[in-house]
């Protein structure tokens, strides 16, 4: 039986940030937003109950909070605080795919403990090396596991067994599924969809009529199916962040501040690429009714203006609708090429 188990660090740079200086202790934190044009990295679950979230402009996080203390990222303390939880990981399995410096799947389907018992370990494990809480997922496959670790934050779990994905999934409300975000929410709810059990009274050729080739990947999502496995070796052909806005930006100047400070986590993520060679950077966004573009150039190296290039440009293809999200990336060559070359 899979036991696949999504491990989510409880508001990390803010974490780190608190124990780095206790004096931040239960005060609203927001990390990151240098400016006030600049926008917030993470808050801590103190500014949250005033509406401060990620991705949120300092100026709207200082309306919403004015308390709120002003933190700036930390990266390279991050990344290594991040490396002492991966090898914590490292410990019960190999099977372990990062998503980000926060965040990641573990495959312990090769362990008898179950899997409540194994992501109760390494969260405490993790609390006492690292002086952080973890929240996590378990459950037969990759998505489940991650809804289900944000089920009870912080320093919580929830494990859903094989036997429970029926059940779990017919009550789950529809915006918890991967790509729904609020205004798609809201659509759904316009027909009368509520929850994953409501769409799953369309079949697959009215999910398809309706929502195009998303609403196949819909019909298995809504019904808790998902094939992908934990992938731990691969060779990363590419790195990028992704953010899905709470409310779609309508305007390109909104969407400038997000974009830098996504690229600074970018930038971040790239030191541990250090060896490998830069072919191109990307934006992509995806629009209020889902379509999407992508725009790309060949470049050598993270150049913040090059990517003001390519938001530019895949807005205009955008024809100003409303973004959703936006995506900035870097490509990678391929090692296999790098050798070829080496070798003629």
């Amino acid at each position: 039986m899979r036991k696949i188990v999504h491990i989510d660090m409880d508001c990390f740079y803010a974490a780190i940030e608190e124990r780095e200086n206790p004096a931040l202790r239960g005060k609203p934190v927001g990390v990151g937003g240098r400016t006030m044009r600049g926008v917030l990295t993470t808050a801590n679950y103190e500014a949250r109950k005033y509406g401060c979230r990620s991705a949120m402009p300092v100026f709207k996080a200082l309306q919403l909070c004015p308390q709120l203390i002003l933190v700036p990222t930390r990266f390279e303390l991050y990344r290594g605080v991040s490396a002492q939880i991966r090898a914590i990981f490292g410990r019960f399995t190999e099977r372990i795919e990062p998503l980000s410096l926060d965040e990641a799947y573990l495959d312990l389907s090769h362990l008898n403990t179950s899997g409540a018992a194994l992501a109760r370990e390494i969260r405490n494990q993790i609390r006492e090396e690292t002086g952080i809480t973890a929240s996590a997922g378990i459950a037969p496959n990759k998505m489940i596991a991650k809804i289900a670790s944000d089920w009870n934050k912080p320093d919580g779990q929830h494990e859903v067994r094989e036997d429970q994905v029926e059940a779990f999934m017919k009550d789950l409300p529809i915006g918890r599924i991967w790509g729904v975000g609020g205004k798609m929410t809201a659509k759904f709810q316009g027909m009368g969809i509520h929850s994953c059990g409501d769409l799953q009274q369309f079949d697959k050729l009215e999910m398809a009529r309706r929502f195009g080739k998303w609403g196949l990947e819909l019909w298995e999502l809504c019904r808790g199916i998902d094939t992908r496995e934990v992938q731990p070796h691969r060779i990363r052909k590419s790195i990028s962040t992704e953010n899905t806005f709470r409310e779609n930006l309508s305007c390109l100047e909104d969407l400038r501040p997000p974009m830098h400070s996504m690229l600074d986590e970018l930038a971040s993520d790239l030191v541990r690429y250090e060896e490998r060679e830069i072919r191109s950077l990307v934006v992509k966004l995806k629009f209020a009714d889902f379509t999407r573009t992508t725009a790309e150039k060949a470049h050598g190296v993270l150049d913040h203006s090059i990517f003001e290039e390519l938001l530019a440009e895949a807005w205009q293809r955008g024809e100003n609708k409303p973004v959703r999200l936006l995506g900035v990336g870097i490509r990678f060559k391929d090692p296999q090429e790098r050798l070829q070359m080496e070798l003629l």
